[in-house]
C-alpha cells in the first residue's frame, strides 16, 4: 500500500524554502499577507512534518532510489550493458566529473541534507509556543537526521569524500573543504543515527508506513561500522535488529521486488513509489517543481525491463550471475521448491534467461524477441514482468510503482555473518546466517553440502562451462568469507544498490575483474567450436550471435585511485572556491 509517500513532495518544499528576505527598506516595501516567510512557517507540529515530508522526498529522486542506480549497478561483477547505451561509460569506466550520473547524484543527495538541515535546525529552536504531541518532536528530528546521515553515508561511499553542512549556509557560506569518509562518519553519521536509533519507534501505524524506524537506524549503524571494519560494534548492532524479534524473512523471496507485497516482515528501510498518481508524466519529474507535476514515480523498470515489453534493458545480467544462479541448484527436500521448479526460487525472482520457468509478462518464455546478441539473460527485479504485459513508458523515462528497498533483513543476516567471521572466525554461526538466505530461496544449504561431501563444499562462483568443475574447499574462515562475497551477497542482492561498493571495501575489485576478463577470452576463443554461438548455443547460458564484451575495457583500465569512487564534480569544483579534490 502506498500511504506516507502519497503527499506530494515539492508544493511543501517551496513552503519550507521560500522565505522572504529583509533588509532596511523593507518598510517600503508592501507585504503579501499570503506569503509564507521564515516568520510564519514552523509554527505548528504540521508544518514540521510537512518540512519532513520534503526530506523523504528526496529519497526519490533517480539517482538515489531510481533508475540512475543502473549506472551504479553496471560498475560491478554482476552486470553489463550494450555499447548505444548510456551506462556503457560506467561499465568501461570511462566517466569523468562532468558525466551526468555523477553531477546528478551528488546534486540529489545534497539536496536531500539540504531539506533535512532544515528540519533538525529549526526544530530545535523552535519557539516554545509550538506544539507537539507526545514524544513527536523528538521523533521528527530523529526521521530527519535518520535522513541526514543516509544521504551522507552514500555521499562518502560514492564520491570517497565530501562537503559538511550540519546547518543551513548562509549566503557565503556554501565554500567548504572536502572532508574525508571518516571525518564524514564521525562529525555526522554516527551521531545522526546513534540520535535517531535512540528515538524512533521499532514500527508505526498503518498510515504512516514508510517513515523510518529504529531497525532502519540500527541496521544502518551497523552498516557504518562494518565498513569501517569495526567488527564488534557491527555486529553488536545487527544483532539487535535480528534479535528484536520484528522483522522476519519474506516466504517467498519475490515478495520483495513486488509493488504489491511491499512494507513487509522483511523490509527494514525501502522508498515509496506510485504509478497510479499523475497519470501520463514520466517517471524521471519526482518532485513537484513549480508550475509542473511530479510523477511519484520510479523509471528502474525501464532500465530492466526487456525490450520487447515496452522497456530498454539497458542493464543486463552478467554471465558471471546467470551461470552461478543457475549452478546455485535447487534442494528437492525443501518445501519451498513445491511447484516442480527446475530453477532456484532466487533465480526466478532475479533474472529471465531464455530457459525460465512461468511466464515472463504474462507471455511463455520466448514468446517474443529477445536472448539474441549475446544477452543471456534479463534483469526482473524492478521490473514489472509479474503483472503487467509491457512496462509503461512514458516519454522515454518510463513509470513504476514498485518500491525501492535499501534495507532488507537478508542483507542484515548476510553483514552479520560477516562481522562474526571477521570478528571471531566462527564459521558456525556464519553459515547458519548463510543458511537461513539460502534456504529461503530453496538451495542447497552449506551445512548440507558439507555433511554430504565430507566436509567440503564447492565454490559456486567458479565457472563450470569454462573451467569444467568447481573446487571442492573446507569450511575455513577463508573459504566462507569468499563463499559470502562471490555467491551470496551477488546472488541474493544484486542490483539492490550494494555491490560496488561491496568490492571496494573488500578491495578486491581487481582480481574480480581479472578472473571475468579471463572467462570472457575463453568465451570469446571458443564462441564457435564449444559455445555454438551461431548454432542456438548451449547449455548452461546458450549465448548466442556473439560474446558480449562487458569486463575487457573494465579490467584494462581499473585504477583504484580513479575508479573506486565518483570523481567530485567539475560544476562543484568550479563553485566552491574551498574545493581542492584529491
Amino acid at each position: 500500500m502506498k500511504k506516507f509517500k502519497q503527499i506530494k513532495f515539492l508544493s511543501l518544499l517551496i513552503l519550507v524554502i521560500t522565505f522572504v528576505s529583509c533588509d532596511e527598506d523593507e518598510f517600503l516595501r508592501e507585504v503579501n499577507p499570503n506569503a509564507v516567510t521564515e516568520d510564519t512557517f514552523w509554527q505548528t507540529q504540521e508544518q514540521f512534518n510537512a518540512a519532513l515530508t520534503t526530506v523523504y522526498g528526496a529519497l526519490q529522486f533517480q539517482s538515489v532510489s531510481g533508475g540512475l542506480l543502473q549506472h551504479q549497478m553496471v560498475r560491478g561483477d554482476i552486470a553489463g550493458t550494450e555499447p548505444w547505451y548510456r551506462p556503457l561509460q560506467f561499465r568501461n569506466l570511462t566517466f569523468n566529473d562532468g558525466t551526468f550520473y555523477v553531477t546528478d547524484k551528488w546534486s540529489e543527495l545534497y539536496i536531500g541534507v539540504f531539506r533535512a538541515n532544515q528540519v533538525i535546525n529549526q526544530i530545535q529552536t523552535a519557539d516554545a509556543t509550538v506544539v507537539f504531541n507526545d514524544n513527536n518532536k523528538a521523533q521528527i528530528e530523529a526521521q530527519a537526521r535518520f535522513l541526514r546521515a543516509f544521504f551522507y553515508f552514500q555521499i562518502a561511499h560514492t564520491y570517497g569524500q565530501g562537503i559538511i553542512h550540519t546547518t543551513v549556509p548562509a549566503a557565503g557560506e556554501f565554500n567548504k573543504d572536502l572532508s574525508t569518509i571518516q571525518e564524514i562518519t564521525e562529525t555526522v553519521i554516527k551521531p545522526d543515527l546513534e540520535f535517531a536509533k535512540s528515538n524512533l519507534p521499532e514500527s508505526w501505524t498503518e498510515n504512516d508506513l514508510g517513515r523510518v524506524t529504529w531497525g532502519a537506524a540500527t541496521s544502518l549503524l551497523g552498516k557504518v561500522y562494518l565498513y569501517e571494519e569495526d567488527w564488534s560494534m557491527a555486529a553488536q548492532n545487527f544483532k539487535e535488529v535480528i534479535d528484536s524479534g520484528v522483522y522476519s524473512l519474506t516466504t517467498n523471496i519475490m515478495d520483495n521486488f513486488r509493488h504489491d507485497t511491499e512494507f513487509n516482515s522483511e523490509s527494514i528501510f525501502e522508498v515509496a513509489y506510485n504509478d497510479e498518481l499523475a497519470q501520463g508524466v514520466g517517471g524521471g519529474a519526482v518532485d513537484d517543481f513549480p508550475g509542473g507535476v511530479g510523477a511519484e514515480a520510479s523509471t528502474l523498470s525501464s532500465a530492466t525491463g526487456q525490450l520487447s515489453f515496452n522497456a530498454f534493458n539497458t542493464l543486463l545480467a552478467s554471465y558471471y550471475l546467470h551461470e552461478m544462479l543457475l549452478n546455485d541448484v535447487i534442494d528437492p527436500t525443501n518445501s519451498i521448491n513445491t511447484d516442480g521448479n527446475t530453477h532456484s526460487k532466487r533465480l526466478t525472482a532475479t533474472i529471465a534467461p531464455i530457459n525460465g520457468e512461468g511466464e515472463y509478462y504474462n507471455l511463455p518464455f520466448g514468446d517474443r524477441p529477445g536472448w539474441g546478441f549475446g544477452q543471456s539473460a534479463y534483469v526482473k527485479k524492478h521490473s514489472n514482468w509479474y503483472h503487467k504485459d509491457q512496462e509503461d513508458a512514458v516519454e522515454f523515462s518510463g513509470r513504476s510503482g514498485i518500491n525501492f528497498r535499501h534495507i532488507r533483513l537478508a542483507d542484515v543476516y548476510l553483514m552479520y555473518a560477516e562481522a562474526v567471521l571477521e570478528e571471531s572466525g566462527d564459521v558456525t554461526t556464519a553459515i547458519d546466517y548463510i543458511d537461513r538466505v539460502r534456504t529461503r530461496s530453496g538451495v542447497i544449504a552449506l551445512d548440507t553440502y558439507i555433511t554430504d561431501n565430507g566436509g567440503m563444499f564447492p565454490q559456486l562462483h567458479v565457472s563450470k562451462e569454462v573451467h569444467g568443475t568447481q573446487p571442492m574447499v573446507s569450511p575455513s574462515v577463508e573459504n566462507v568469507m569468499t563463499h559470502l562475497r562471490r555467491v551470496e551477497r551477488p546472488s541474493e542482492l544484486c542490483f539492490e544498490g550494494h555491490r560496488w561498493n561491496d568490492l571496494v571495501r573488500w578491495g578486491i575489485v581487481s582480481d574480480v575483474f581479472s578472473e571475468l576478463a579471463a572467462d570472457e577470452a575463453w568465451r570469446e576463443a571458443n564462441k564457435e567450436t564449444v559455445l555454438q554461438i551461431n548454432s542456438g548455443g548451449v547449455a548452461p547460458l546458450f549465448i548466442i550471435e556473439r560474446i558480449r564484451p562487458d569486463f575487457t575495457i573494465a579490467n584494462g583500465s581499473y585504477t583504484p585511485s580513479q575508479h573506486d569512487y565518483l570523481p567530485i564534480p567539475t560544476g562543484e569544483v568550479q563553485a566552491n572556491g574551498n574545493l581542492i579534490t584529491n
